[in-house]
């Protein structure tokens, strides 16, 4: 799936943070007060804030421009140093002598966190900061697919830097997706989608958030305040993505040991981004972003999700097994796999006993995309196109062998001579049939190219069928050495 995404250019803006955890174990309380005394192991840093979310999108394989501003400290350099594993990632820092680079020290004995420290003096920024923040992110905006607004409410995006890079992103028509830290959201005017936790959308709207109609009212008053989507992020509870047209999407939060909250909504947000960066729709981003969440929150402290991580976790919601399903529970299915982004593929036939050339078309069906859909004809459709002593084995035994094949993800029956109705009800991204069809003989194909999708012709193998098979089995065998002695 994601494997085969081709992702694209993000332009990120926003607080830029210097992540440190100091590890080690607690066995005794100071002599000196009634504190824990650390003894202590080792030490990490990582970024954090906007560099946390350009990580994880260079993590997915997104090129990324990182616009931030740093202090003339230590710090600054700390955090150069932690970007440099990812060279897909471009910085450009504004450097400015009134701010302190922020750090974020966490100390931990074991897995519990004992005491954060921050290091922040976030004052005003010299006048021309903000001039160089517009101008590096006007000339990242050349060559970027989406904006991402990073806001950590430290003062970067002011109210006028959020302005005009959003007007400039949407007169490009890039997308602009924001992690707001506001009271309110006004301030994100023209934004695409905004990314809020339950407190973040609790403090902005005032409104409650206990249930469904709760939150899609929430959400509808969030989107007055700037005009845009909403993605509500609420922990354990899941994702609701609040559109503005089409639906409700309530995406169940995945089943996942937690270490560690902080950074997943960075996770989140450059997930999202990246997926869209690569073409996908929004409801394919959220549903796949709330796979990261649960590869983040597994992790201790900030935390990155590789490609490969991300891909297994997809794979292992999506696993169904070869099943036999009705019609409409195989819909449901393929658009869960569609939302994942999944390239869904369709083969149809008798399949009445399984043989090499069988194989050999199912498994160059399943190199055509992610998912395979096998659909038998019924007995009843069998016996229709091939007469009464057909097929040998029923239709459940037929559909047992051939879920059995790994290539295989999902089997449905069909009663009518072709699958155009199951083709128009599941909407397939690809149709396969074997290289003895045409392709303007293949059933569904003008269908599935109408809405983007494609038929594909693969290589069979000559002189084997289940009618020869049949006629082989059915012929008297030699009885010529019957006599003969032994």
């Amino acid at each position: 799936m994601i494997e085969n995404f081709k992702f694209g250019r993000l332009c990120i803006i926003g607080d830029l943070l210097v992540d440190q955890y100091v590890f080690g174990s607690v066995n005794r309380i100071s002599p000196e007060a009634p504190v824990p005394v650390l003894l202590h192991s080792h030490r990490i840093t990582v970024p954090g804030g906007a560099a946390n979310v350009a990580a994880n999108a260079a993590a997915l394989g997104c090129k990324v421009n990182l616009i931030g501003v740093v202090g003339a400290d230590r710090a600054a350099d700390t955090l150069r140093e932690v970007m440099a594993p990812w060279p897909d990632v471009e910085l450009s820092f504004v450097k400015d002598p009134a701010w302190t680079t922020i750090t974020k020290t966490r100390i931990l004995s074991g897995q519990q966190q004992i005491v954060r420290i921050d290091e922040e003096q976030v004052g005003t920024l010299s006048p021309t900061t903000p001039q160089q923040l517009v101008a590096a992110t006007l000339e990242a905006l050349g060559n970027a697919d989406v904006l991402v607004c990073s806001d950590y409410a430290k003062g970067v995006l002011s109210d006028e830097v959020l302005a005009v890079v959003i007007r400039a992103a949407r007169e490009k028509g890039i997308p602009v997706i924001v992690d707001p830290k506001r009271t309110t959201f006004e301030a994100y005017r023209g934004a695409t989608l905004v990314t809020p936790n339950r407190s973040e959308m609790t403090r902005a709207t005032g409104l409650p958030l206990k249930t469904e109609k709760q939150i899609e009212a929430a959400a509808q008053a969030a989107s007055q305040q700037f005009g845009g989507d909403v993605l509500l992020t609420r922990s354990e509870d899941g994702m609701t993505l609040w559109q503005q047209e089409g639906d409700c999407l309530h995406v169940t939060a995945h089943r996942s040991e937690v270490s560690d909250v902080s950074g997943a909504g960075d996770t989140v947000l450059a997930t999202v981004a990246s997926v869209l960066s690569a073409g996908q729709k929004l409801e394919t981003a959220v549903v796949i972003a709330a796979a990261a969440a649960a590869v983040s929150v597994s992790k201790l402290g900030t935390a990155t999700v590789s490609r490969a991580e991300l891909s297994a976790e997809l794979q292992s919601e999506m696993n169904d097994a070869g099943a036999l399903v009705p019609l409409e529970q195989a819909k449901d299915i393929v658009a869960n796999w569609h939302r994942h982004g999944a390239q869904v593929v369709f083969t149809n036939g008798c399949f009445d006993l399984i043989h090499p050339g069988h194989i050999q078309l199912i498994r160059a069906a399943a190199n055509e995309g992610d998912k395979l859909i096998v659909a038998l004809n019924t007995d009843r459709s069998v016996k229709r196109l091939k007469g009464d002593s057909r097929p040998i084995q029923d239709e459940i035994a037929r559909a047992t062998v051939m879920g059995a094949l790994r290539d295989v993800d999902l089997v449905v029956l069909f009663d009518e001579e072709t699958p155009l109705e199951t083709i128009m009800t599941l909407r397939p991204d690809v149709v396969v049939k074997g290289a003895d069809y045409t392709e303007d003989q293949v059933v569904g194909g003008d269908f599935v190219k109408q809405y983007g999708g494609r038929v594909a012709l693969v290589d069979i193998v000559q002189g084997r069928s289940t009618s020869s098979l049949v006629k082989k089995a059915r012929t008297p065998a030699d009885s010529s050495c019957e006599n003969t002695p032994v």
